[in-house]
């Protein structure tokens, strides 16, 4: 592509951790972000490292469980640039831990609804951009299904990488090509969470991680 045509590259959860770093990292290779979070401050503070490293974005403060705000995002996404090179999907939400009888049930609608519906959403709203472009999508798998007190979070991100993997079965000989990665142990808000007390000093910083993640592109 030309200098007036960048490649475009759409994070959903861009604000923070993993998806933060990797816009930051996408940017600096001439990349242009369609950067989407809920959080329209974080998203500023990512728009003023990437424009000060010398990238671009487009903020999108947006939730992608809302199906209306996707499809209007997926239509100028459309009538912007014709396409998607890249989808990162980093929006989840990790509820607190419990245990499987105790697990609250405006959380467990809240996983179902940003873990799995909106997955489900994204992917069919997406899919004729990255077709159009030949473009990839990208998701995290963190297998934590089945260990105690897991049952909210480890449900719905397993069933959300296995929508994921029959996607990737399904486009195997045509595009979009979707790559299903499992990243290191980072210290995220999310991981913080989980592990309240961990030796944060010992884990994979979010920026080398999303080195080594890109380089399976």
């Amino acid at each position: 592509m030309s200098e007036q045509e960048p490649k475009i590259a759409l994070v959903t959860g861009a604000s923070r951790g993993l998806g933060a770093a990797l816009s930051e990292a996408l940017a600096s290779a001439e990349w242009h972000i369609v950067a989407v979070a809920r959080t329209t401050g974080a998203l500023e503070e990512l728009d003023d490292r990437i424009v000060a490293a010398g990238g671009t974005a487009t903020l999108a403060p947006m939730d992608v469980a809302n199906p209306e705000a996707m499809r209007s995002l997926a239509g100028s996404i459309g009538s912007r640039w014709g396409g998607l090179d890249l989808w990162v999907h980093a929006a989840i939400h990790a509820g607190p831990l419990s245990p499987a009888p105790h697990i609250d049930g405006k959380d467990w609608q809240k996983a179902l609804d940003i873990n799995l519906q909106a997955t489900r959403g994204l992917i069919a709203l997406l899919e004729p951009l990255l077709i159009a472009r030949k473009g990839t999508a990208m998701f995290f798998d963190d297998p934590q299904g089945g260990r105690k007190f897991f049952g909210n979070y480890g449900a719905t991100k397993t069933g959300q990488i296995a929508l994921a993997r029959s996607w990737q079965a399904e486009t195997g000989r045509t595009a979009p090509r979707v790559v299903i990665a499992e990243p290191r142990p980072m210290p995220t808000a999310t991981r913080a969470r989980f592990y309240p007390g961990e030796d944060r000093a010992a884990l994979t910083p979010c920026r080398e991680e999303a080195a080594r993640i890109l380089s399976l592109l």
